[in-house]
């Protein structure tokens, strides 16, 4: 008998996104190689807040034009636009303002749930696949506020999570102070999330990941990607910088914000952003923490993991190739210590990423609308964490011609 050739698939992109799908198509029985410029798990999924966030909010809302003098004025804020790149994310932000019409939002809001839906339960269903239950932890996150007021603010969002039967609780006074004693008195309520739970290291899982799909046979390939190209048998082929050339049946584009470029290039360029976001690693914290905590008021996210306290969030808009400014984690590490006031910040490290950001706020996982067997997974923002193994399920349904679970039609590509 004649064995059956096994489908191929290369995967561009070894994040978390990139590896949950290499390890998930490896595990169906097809043949992958996995590639980056870099190891697995050393570019945006090394510095991800490990939070496995079900409560999706879009990005843009009614009344979102009016807190862009903000953005412009305070660099210390949530929100910080660089002003010499405001003309060139310009028509990214007319396209971000729209996908805030209330008409829109709604779509976006259906969309966006219906992959948190999912993201619990496919997320564990990923660790016992590569036997690693362990990394993700049993405590929720809490949402915290300091005033009457920032609670107010935030109603929308509860109004939100309620409206999709997400489970949350209010706590105040001594039975917020039981849940987290470290957190200040002036923390005078939070909405506790049992069900967003957290990753005990990042980077470990991704490494987890990569490991496993070639434990399963995938092999893995070094180099920056250049240009896909489709063969004269009908193949795809990833052409390397260093003049490698990789073919396979299928191509999932994976890369982060590094996509852009190479959608572009296919002849469908995407309105793809980069949210580069702060963080700074405490290994002497000097005070321990049950639950994550987010501080919706100041954007921020505090976390216990990779062996000590994360401290991070933000949103700058300044491109790829601007310089860092650490600045912006210290401004984080100083609203840290005003929820934890024992928090101390000793043996630390900055760290800055690129968040893949669409205006819409929802990925694109779709097949390409310009060249057949070429797919796409990018765009997650600040859920990549959270989507990448219900993305890794839809992927590989789609190229093994499964009906994936969700309907995928609001992820398509040509929906720009």
């Amino acid at each position: 008998m004649v064995e059956q050739k096994k489908q191929t698939v290369a995967v561009v992109g070894a994040g978390v996104v990139g590896a949950a799908i290499a390890f998930e198509l490896q595990s169906r029985g097809l043949q992958v190689t996995l590639i980056d410029k870099g190891e697995p798990g050393r570019g945006t999924s090394y510095g991800n807040m490990a939070s496995i966030a079900l409560d999706f909010a879009a990005g843009s809302g009614p009344t979102t034009w009016r807190k862009m003098p903000a953005w412009l004025l305070d660099p210390e804020g949530p929100v910080w636009l660089r002003p010499a790149y405001a003309v060139k994310i310009l028509p990214w932000f007319l396209r971000f303002l729209a996908a805030g019409r209330p008409s829109r939002l709604r779509e976006i809001e259906d969309a966006g749930m219906s992959l948190s839906r999912n993201a619990l339960s496919d997320f564990r269903a990923m660790l016992s696949a590569i036997d690693a239950p362990e990394l993700m932890t049993e405590e929720g996150c809490l949402a915290i506020y300091e005033t009457e007021a920032e609670f107010a603010a935030d109603r929308g969002h509860i109004d939100l999570m309620r409206r999709y039967g997400f489970d949350f609780d209010v706590v105040s006074g001594g039975d917020l102070r039981a849940l987290e004693p470290a957190l200040s008195p002036s923390i005078a309520k939070a909405v506790l999330l049992p069900d967003n739970k957290s990753i005990r290291d990042p980077y470990d899982l991704v490494v987890r990941l990569a490991d496993c799909a070639r434990a399963h046979g995938a092999t893995f390939v070094s180099g920056a990607v250049r240009n896909i190209e489709k063969s004269g048998d009908g193949t795809a082929v990833v052409l390397l910088d260093n003049g490698e050339r990789v073919s396979a049946d299928s191509v999932i584009l994976a890369a982060g914000v590094h996509t852009r470029v190479l959608a572009e290039k296919l002849g469908e360029p995407i309105p793809l952003e980069t949210e580069r976001g702060y963080h700074t690693q405490i290994m002497k914290p000097g005070v321990s923490m049950r639950y994550s905590v987010i501080w919706p008021h100041r954007a921020f996210m505090i976390t216990p993991t990779a062996g000590g306290i994360r401290v991070g969030g933000n949103v700058e808009l300044a491109g790829l190739d601007a310089a860092p400014d650490f600045r912006r984690a210290r401004v984080l590490v100083r609203h840290a210590r005003r929820a934890i006031p024992d928090l101390k910040v000793e043996e630390t490290s900055e760290w800055m990423g690129h968040r893949p950001a669409l205006p819409d706020t929802i990925p694109i996982i779709s097949p390409s609308s310009k060249m057949q067997g070429v797919w796409y997974a990018t765009g997650h923002g600040h859920l990549g964490l959270t989507y990448s193994a219900t993305t890794a399920q839809l992927i590989a349904d789609m190229v093994t011609g499964k009906r994936p679970t969700v309907d995928v039609k609001p992820f398509r590509i040509d929906r720009y």
